[in-house]
């Protein structure tokens, strides 16, 4: 996928209950901010409401069914990751193709991205608490916020949603789309700092046209 390719969006953003806020609603944020050029990134969830690990309930925007459709795909970390990861009929229901998508994951949603074989024996990012259930799946982690292997990323830490929507947004809308979608929601007085940091944890993983 390349910035000439496709401009226009659609992003499922993968909500358990027991899910993280700061995964969900920052990645899903940031990448509306390009809904002007038609994107447009939605709560997905396998129930029609889903309630957060601090007791924030929201109603979701797409079915679980609907990651299939979409052109990106993210899974949120929660404090349920590990049941999700064990529930076979559950992740029956995530059908995702990295050929033709690209797939994120933050967190404990490795552990599910892993459950559905798109990590594979490829090193991968996690959280902290995280971290021993991602071995025992076979998952080399590594001591990094971010990492992709072409079109699966995986991140590490409640903030690093934005380098998962910055990906998201230089793979599909080029670079300059992806800095100033980072500079708009960083702290006044910081935000040449901010992209800095952002375009560096993602830029070493980005194919040469996005890159440019």
């Amino acid at each position: 996928m390349s910035p000439k390719e496709t401009l226009a969006m659609r992003i499922a953003v993968l909500t358990f209950d027991g899910f993280n806020e700061l995964d969900s609603f920052i990645a899903a944020s940031i990448l509306n901010r390009l809904k002007a050029k038609g994107w447009k990134a939605e709560i997905t969830s396998p129930t029609e409401t889903v309630t957060s690990m601090n007791g924030v309930t929201v109603y979701r925007q797409q079915p679980l069914e609907f990651a299939a459709q979409a052109d990106a795909v993210l899974i949120g970390s929660g404090i349920k990751s590990r049941e999700i990861a064990a529930d076979a009929e559950l992740l029956s229901r995530i059908q995702l193709d990295p050929s033709r998508q690209l797939i994120g994951a933050q967190c404990s949603g490795t552990l599910v991205l892993a459950r559905l074989g798109l990590v594979g024996d490829l090193p991968a990012c996690t959280d902290l608490t995280t971290k021993p259930w991602v071995i025992e799946a076979g998952v080399q982690v590594l001591d990094a916020p971010f990492v992709a292997h072409g079109n699966v990323a995986t991140a590490g830490g409640c903030l690093a949603s934005q380098y998962l929507a910055a990906w998201i947004i230089a793979r599909a809308a080029g670079l300059a789309e992806a800095e100033e979608a980072i500079r708009y929601v960083a702290p006044v007085g910081e935000k040449e700092a901010y992209v800095a940091q952002a375009m560096g944890a993602v830029s070493p993983f980005l194919p040469v046209a996005a890159a440019a």
